[in-house]
């Protein structure tokens, strides 16, 4: 005999299902899914999205860069997990409102005047007595109690009596459906001006990210989308006197072209300053090119202004450099001759290392044209003293910051810079940033050269003195004259001969040999000891006093030896000049603090990684702005949703939804009115019992015994 089951699966499978429809509609999975995309929300706000990989990977190493990256954390807004949850929670928010919405809606019609007048005394909130009018009289009053308090009431006349039902703050129901409502609008309105749509797009028309850099217009088809996508989110560069019309939308696998109706032209790129060189408004003025109809249209976008056009949002997100031309000189910090070079920011080119023989990549990143700092006025005897620095010590930093942060502020607009690259054949790439003008620290006129390893580091910086003339030549002559041996031989000589005593000649040869060994070791031409690479600078200083010198002698050994190195370093400064043909400096105030700011210097430029120091000279400035186009149609639903939210919000916070039921019979005296009233909140408040109150006394008001 054959027994089917057939019948025994579909209540299983109806109660699976029954229960799955019971979990995703509940109060619970709701509350959890809104936590997890909370948490969310901070992570996403908390850690920096869409940068690149390599920041990452410095900040949290590299293990846990990997596991965020798996994880999506880098792009949360866009991460499938969290479209999923946001899906769940549309699905949960729909299925309790399609349960509970016909209750409600049919609870908002009944009066439940059927209740019995016995069920009225078991009420938190009654009332009780007899009245001496007649049972019309006592219904007519109370009806007009009940409109004249905005109650809406319903009679039932049963045998014996009439049943009065009555309620108020209906609303409150209401504000249920409405604050569910919001979330289903406001999440579906996110989901729309998402990512989503477009990923939708490139699944179903083939399209995929373009991994790779270049122009726009070498970009394969492929990686274009429709013009016609209804949402959108991307950015545009646009330069002075340019146009554009593909906007760039950023992926965590690379980018996609969108198209847009028209083109953006940009006539002027617009900043205003502050007296104290702050910017304090950034405006572009533009066109805007109907491709369509070839109508044009001036507009001016400014930050927090934004232009529509044609359904599209135009937004000033930032403003980048243009392409502006560049006039360089190439300063070789091995010696050399300077030599001038034209650059364009955003280009690239090749230099060739005189340290070497290695040829480097240099691309022309930025022009700041406008820079401010915080630059407190120091005395200048605030500056250090060479002669009185611990050589025997370790030192502790090199290259510091250019202007060192202290409680006053003193925001002062500082003049250009330029942004720079070097790359080498490993495509290993640091980033220079040298500043223009001279800038005026601890009292001393100085030329700031900036480098660092990655964007994630601050800009360390080497401090070059301002010459006679308040130009680099002065610090650099005396730069490639350490390098050369004759000008370092003629500038011990020089010192010997001024500082030998002349009643102790024979002191000469002693103090030929201290400046020479001084002068080579600063220079870097002697190593500290046999076998060991060159050092220079004062690190290769102290590393002799430590290995040659007893710990006891080595503070007096080091004054000496200081005195020794500044006055070999004024005559090669005074050297180099006179082959420049200039006159000779005299050791006044102005030289000294010149030649200590240049002595810590030159020691610093041992730990600045480039054989070049490229300054520049002249400009011709081509802003640029970067526009943010949105294609946002979901943003009506998000509005609408905003809207449910706060009336919902209010309605169940503020509305409370009150019963009331009032059943008149005749007193079993045979006179009068026996009545009996109860009260019912969806909030027990003391709001609730002082209206109660007032109601009782209103109705018992001509209370008989």
């Amino acid at each position: 005999m054959t027994v089917s089951t057939t019948g025994l699966e579909l209540p299983t499978r109806s109660r699976t299902l029954r229960a799955a429809v019971e979990v995703l509609s509940s109060m619970r999975f709701s509350i959890t899914l809104l936590t997890v995309i909370c948490i969310a929300s901070v992570i996403g706000t908390v850690l920096r999205q869409h940068e690149s990989m390599n920041n990452y990977v410095n900040q949290f190493g590299p293990f846990w860069a990997q596991v965020f990256d798996a994880l999506d954390l880098y792009a949360v807004y866009s991460a499938w997990w969290f479209l999923l949850i946001l899906a769940f929670l549309v699905a949960s928010t729909s299925l309790c409102i399609a349960r509970n919405a016909p209750k409600i809606l049919v609870d908002l019609k009944a009066y439940k005047e059927q209740i019995r007048a016995s069920s009225l005394k078991s009420f938190h909130h009654r009332a009780e007595g007899t009245l001496a009018a007649p049972r019309a009289e006592v219904l007519d009053r109370v009806s007009a109690l009940l409109v004249a308090g905005g109650w809406k009431a319903k009679l039932q006349e049963r045998e014996g009596g009439v049943m009065v039902a009555a309620r108020k703050g209906a609303a409150n129901k209401l504000g249920y459906l409405a604050a569910h409502s919001a979330i289903v609008l406001i999440c579906i309105g996110g989901l729309f001006d998402g990512d989503l749509v477009v990923r939708a797009q490139m699944a179903l028309f083939d399209k995929s990210a373009w991994p790779g850099a270049g122009l726009l217009r070498n970009v394969p088809a492929e990686h274009v989308l429709s013009e016609g996508n209804p949402t959108y989110r991307g950015n545009i560069l646009v330069g002075e006197g340019q146009r554009g019309g593909t906007a760039v939308i950023q992926l965590k696998d690379g980018v996609v072209l969108q198209p847009l109706p028209f083109d953006i032209e940009l006539k002027k790129f617009l900043v205003d300053f502050y007296p104290t060189g702050m910017p304090k408004r950034f405006a572009s003025d533009i066109v805007l090119h109907d491709r369509d109809t070839g109508a044009t249209r001036t507009a001016t976008v400014k930050v927090n202004e934004p232009v529509q056009h044609r359904g599209v949002m135009i937004y000033l997100s930032s403003f980048e450099d243009g392409g502006s031309k560049l006039k360089l000189r190439g300063w070789p910090l091995g010696g050399g001759t300077p030599f001038q070079m034209d650059g364009e920011v955003g280009t690239e080119t090749k230099i060739q290392s005189e340290r070497d023989g290695q040829t480097l990549g240099l691309e022309f990143t930025g022009l700041r044209v406008i820079n401010v700092e915080n630059l407190t006025a120091v005395d200048a005897s605030g500056g250090t003293d060479v002669r009185k620095v611990d050589l025997v010590n370790r030192l502790e930093s090199h290259l510091g910051s250019g202007a060192k942060t202290r409680t006053e502020k003193t925001l002062q607009n500082v003049g250009p810079s330029i942004s720079y690259k070097l790359r080498d054949a490993a495509g290993q790439a640091r980033e220079y940033n040298n500043y223009t003008l001279p800038l005026t620290l601890d009292g001393q006129r100085v030329f700031l050269a900036g480098v660092r390893e990655t964007p994630n580091e601050p800009f360390r910086y080497l401090r070059i003195p301002a010459d006679d003339a308040d130009g680099l030549a002065g610090w650099m002559r005396l730069r490639g004259g350490l390098n050369e041996r004759a000008l370092r031989e003629a500038a011990v000589q020089r010192y010997v001969a001024r500082a030998t005593p002349a009643d102790k000649p024979e002191l000469a040869e002693q103090l030929t040999v201290s400046a020479r060994r001084a002068l080579d070791l600063y220079a870097g031409i002697e190593p500290v000891r046999a076998g060991e690479p060159a050092v220079g600078g004062l690190q290769a200083l102290s590393g002799f006093l430590e290995a040659s010198v007893p710990e006891a002698d080595r503070e007096r050994t080091s004054d000496v030896l200081l005195r020794i190195l500044n006055g070999t370093l004024f005559e090669l400064l005074n050297l180099t000049r006179e082959r420049a043909g200039l006159k000779p400096l005299v050791p006044d105030e102005a030289t000294q603090a010149f030649m200590t700011q240049a002595v810590l210097s030159l020691s610093d430029a041992f730990f600045y990684p480039a054989p070049v120091l490229l300054a520049l000279d002249d400009y011709t400035q081509v802003q640029a702005s970067v526009f943010q186009v949105t294609r946002t149609p979901g943003k009506t639903l998000v509005y609408l949703g905003c809207l449910f939210l706060i009336i919902g919000v209010f309605a169940m916070l503020y509305v409370r939804e009150r019963r009331l039921w009032v059943w008149l019979e005749d007193a079993s005296d045979g006179g009068g009115t026996r009545l009996t009233a109860a009260l019912s909140s969806t909030r027990q408040t003391l709001d609730t019992d002082r209206e109660f109150e007032q109601i009782r006394d209103s109705l018992l008001a001509k209370e008989s015994a």
